[in-house]
């Protein structure tokens, strides 16, 4: 395997469907109970996941993965943002309807916080691969799978079979630690990659904390929970996928389609599509350096590979992140 160069941004404001009857999407309207409650039949059956990932480590369990779905999907949040500085975030559980307010920062209902319009945005965790178009979803996963698999790959080039063998990036003496002043690195802890998309620095976990469990301090604390209960490290992949990160939108709303660029994004490239979410996710060192580099390379020969799998079409996929613009960390 040719070794791996990725960076993870720290500062967060953040199946097989036809060919193994896989069924998610085309779906009737639900309530918010029933979409929470949703087989993990309905989904993708053990079967189907343990063929996409023959290699894996026995630690990724289906069982996991379909758990930290449904639980996931439990979860909402709203994210005020005052000022582009002070920010609120409030946490809904869905099952019970219960909201709270889990951040605020200092000065959030301060005159100066509140002498601009507020920016609001809701992250519903309920959406991943639940849109109402079933290529849409059978597009998402496959492309989620691709990104959880070059970022956890032991393997042979080429042969898309060694995904979710790693829990932890290879080296993990690094502390991958920076100030923050709202999520602070705790003593001795360190933030090295962690789970299927490697969640990295202190910043990111202390958000993903505050998102999955209402609290800041859960994941601050014991980082190390993410390597050794996989519903968790799931759901941080799963979290990582749906969050806005500061300027950039999700990777869930990049390759759904829901976003669409502004003017002076797409001058810089920028265009939904799959290359969208490899800069999203990896963008400062795999894109706007050409169509060659080997890792984004890797990124789409997993994405065309699942897309068969997985019975999916991307017929005008933006594919390529070569040409754009990465973002800032």
């Amino acid at each position: 395997m040719t070794p791996k160069t990725s960076y993870k941004p720290y500062i967060l404001i953040p199946i097989l469907f036809i060919a193994f009857g896989f069924s998610c999407g085309n779906r009737t309207a639900k309530s918010e109970n029933e979409h929470i409650n949703s087989t993990p039949a309905a989904i993708i059956s053990e079967q189907q996941f343990n063929t996409l990932f023959p290699n894996r480590d026995k630690f990724y369990t289906y069982k996991a993965f379909i758990q930290a779905i449904n639980e996931m999907a439990g979860v909402k949040i709203k994210i005020t943002k005052r000022a582009y500085q002070a920010l609120q975030m409030v946490r809904t559980d869905k099952k019970t309807g219960k909201s709270t307010v889990v951040r605020q920062d200092e000065g959030f209902n301060e005159d100066w916080a509140r002498s601009k319009p507020d920016s609001v945005y809701y992250i519903d965790y309920g959406q991943f691969c639940h849109e109402t178009d079933a290529n849409i979803n059978k597009r998402e996963l496959a492309a989620f799978f691709a990104h959880i698999a070059h970022e956890t790959r032991h393997g042979v080039n080429g042969k898309f079979d060694d995904g979710l063998m790693l829990k932890t990036e290879a080296d993990t003496s690094q502390p991958y630690v920076v100030a923050n002043d709202e999520y602070p690195p705790v003593a001795g802890k360190k933030y090295y990659g962690r789970g299927p998309l490697q969640l990295s620095y202190n910043g990111n976990y202390g958000y993903a904390s505050h998102c999955i469990f209402g609290n800041k301090e859960t994941l601050l604390n014991k980082p190390e929970l993410i390597e050794q209960n996989a519903v968790l490290a799931f759901k941080t992949a799963i979290y990582f996928w749906m969050t806005p990160q500061s300027s950039k939108p999700s990777a869930h709303d990049a390759i759904t389609g829901k976003w669409q660029p502004t003017a002076a994004e797409k001058a810089k490239g920028r265009v939904p599509g799959f290359g969208s979410t490899i800069n999203i996710i990896n963008g400062a060192v795999e894109c706007g350096k050409g169509d060659d580099l080997q890792n984004m390379q890797d990124r789409i020969g997993f994405y065309q590979h699942f897309l068969k799998q997985l019975g999916a079409t991307d017929n005008n996929c933006a594919c390529s992140c070569g040409k754009m613009q990465a973002y800032a960390y």
